[in-house]
């Protein structure tokens, strides 16, 4: 037998025939799983070269979400080895620091995920790790819990998110209950680069049997003990009675947990979407299973006008992600975009907080307007990179040393951190206290968007857009990466019609910044007449990101009037950005 192929952690490419056909060998003699070893065989045999050079293209890097990626063979892809090797390297990361530590595990209801699952389980119980498992597809949020309430040392959700149907992926929370940051993300990637082999990692065939007693299922009132930590935090809330609100999960695992848990705290005239109600890891009534996407939300506002609803309420894949509709005023329902969203949960949480010193954060790619927010409130405030596993690292630092006590965190990408029930983002309490909002607006006969123009008026009318450039596979990074550069070495002096003040470059000066707003590559311009441009490359998608933040002050009345105007030339300053970066 060849040896196996073990690729390095940091991405790479292999670049002749003879080297990929023997990265190809040594990576099918060392996997474990007859499908993906056929599969590479096939290509390698049909001669399909640059697909397997981007599918063996390095090995997939810990980001914002863990691993990720389109489950197909290959170093470079989601599959059994890599979920094998991931997970022995995870353990061993573990066991260097603790005897016994305990991993809770979870998954969402994609077609490889139950695959992914038992062996992640299986390997985790075959080296020693105490493992509590979730028997049946759950929402993310609701394993990030449990591994709070058992005191795990970890927790692994086998989930892609929101990401289409043909990825997945491996989510990793550390001891603090948030997702891991540096250096432990980089620590454990070293762990899974000495593994060796896939097919060499003792594991379980059947973990969830009798096998060993190292595995078991989680205790059966996780689920209860979530409402009641979110009962604690909400508090009573007066509102309009029998309010309907149409939901779906879009095919997700959220439906019977969100149901359930509006029903729990008086929200009982709930309209499910009946062909996305049930999990269903081809999602199949949906282009792409993201409520951000055109189309997404089609069949739910459909049902909300049909049924004349109050609220149009929907999660992604995972549950972990909430999108809102509300009625337009003239017979139509209005998406609000994740910083909308994002600022009137703040304003109510803010409003009815209980706690002396509250704590709000929020990406430095969501809207300044959750500043001018915490400011009202006397609230404290900082601002981190992307992802929630900064929001909630910053928090517990700036609660450790004093500076407040955390009661809500948001990124614009439908992401929302109700209290300290979840430490990441949580769709089911931002569902229910979303809907607590409305309810109490109502029962003063305001609407949603009456609660939005107040604060617009209050704080300055403020629009955001966001423009993605999508390039795939190396070649796309490349070019991504050399945009950048160039922007970076010729800034530009004006951007569609503003003048551009100053440019930050995130990728230096990190010594000077907290933690939490550590060395990254992010450009953010500063506009004449208020305003800001950033840029950045995603962290789980092959995509350049473009974000243009605007103001304008208004009174209330004026608010909602003057917001499409704005919102254009916030687009034309985002297409502007994407001429700047010759990607026109």
């Amino acid at each position: 037998m060849e040896a196996a192929f073990v690729p390095s952690v940091v991405s790479g490419s292999v670049s002749r025939t003879t080297d990929l056909e023997a990265a190809v060998r040594g990576w099918t003699a060392a996997d474990p799983d007859p499908a993906t070893r056929a599969e590479l065989d096939g290509l390698l045999e049909a001669g399909h070269f640059d697909e397997l050079a981007d599918r063996m293209a390095g090995t997939l890097e810990f980001g914002t979400a863990g691993l990720r990626g389109r489950v197909e063979a290959g170093s470079n892809r989601m599959n059994r080895a890599v979920v094998i090797t991931a997970t022995r390297g995870l353990a061993g990361y573990l066991l260097d620091r603790r005897d016994e530590p305990l991993v809770v595990v979870g998954r969402d209801a994609r077609l490889s995920s139950e695959r992914f699952m038992t062996d992640t389980v299986g390997v985790l119980a075959a080296a020693g790790v105490r493992v509590r498992y979730f028997p049946e597809p759950v929402p993310t949020p609701i394993v990030a819990f449990a591994a709070k309430l058992l005191g795990a040392e970890a927790a692994v959700v086998i989930t892609a998110s929101h990401n289409p149907p043909q990825d997945n992926g491996y989510k990793v929370y550390d001891a603090n209950f948030a997702q891991i940051v540096p250096p432990v993300d980089s620590d454990i990637a070293a762990a899974i680069a000495s593994v060796g082999a896939a097919s060499d990692v003792p594991s379980i065939r059947n973990p969830f049997g009798s096998e060993t007693d190292l595995a078991t299922a989680v205790p059966d009132d996780v689920f209860e003990r979530y409402l009641d930590a979110l009962a604690e935090f909400r508090g009573d809330v007066a509102g309009a009675p029998e309010r309907r609100i149409v939901y779906t999960p879009l095919h997700g695992v959220g439906g019977k947990y969100v149901v359930a848990a509006l029903a729990r705290f008086g929200h009982r005239n709930v309209l499910p979407v009946a062909e996305q109600f049930e999990p269903d890891g081809r999602f199949p009534t949906v282009a792409f299973p993201n409520p951000e996407e055109p189309g997404a939300l089609d069949l739910a506002l459909e049902l909300a006008a049909e049924r004349r609803a109050d609220l149009v309420l929907a999660n992604d894949p995972d549950t972990d992600r909430l999108a809102v509709a509300v009625p337009d005023g003239d017979g139509g329902f209005r998406p609000l975009t994740g910083n909308q969203v994002g600022a009137l949960l703040a304003d109510h949480i803010l409003h009815r907080t209980r706690e002396p010193h509250p704590l709000v954060i929020n990406s430095i790619v969501s809207t300044p307007l959750l500043e001018l927010i915490a400011r009202h409130h006397d609230a404290a405030y900082t601002t981190t990179l992307t992802g929630f596993k900064w929001i909630w690292n910053a928090a517990l630092e700036m609660e450790a040393e004093g500076a407040g006590r955390f009661v809500f965190g948001f990124e614009e990408a439908l992401g929302y951190s109700v209290g300290r029930i979840v430490r990441d983002k949580d769709g089911i309490s931002a569902a229910v206290v979303f809907a607590d909002m409305a309810a109490a607006a109502a029962a003063e006969g305001r609407s949603v968007l009456d609660e939005l123009a107040r604060i617009y008026g209050e704080h300055g009318l403020w629009v955001s857009t966001q423009l993605s450039i999508l390039r795939q596979g190396p070649r796309g990074a490349a070019e991504i990466g050399a945009a950048l550069d160039r922007l970076r070495a010729t800034p530009p002096e004006r951007l569609g019609g503003h003048r551009v003040t100053g440019i930050a470059d995130y990728s230096v000066g990190a010594e000077e910044r907290p933690r939490w707003l550590a060395a990254t590559d992010l450009l953010v311009m500063t506009l004449g007449g208020g305003g800001r441009a950033l840029v950045r490359p995603s962290g789980t998608e092959p995509k350049l990101k473009i974000y243009v933040d605007l103001n304008e002050t208004v009174g209330p009345a004026e608010a909602m009037a003057a917001e499409p105007a704005l919102r254009r030339r916030a687009d034309d300053l985002a297409r502007a950005v994407a001429e700047a970066l010759q990607f026109a």
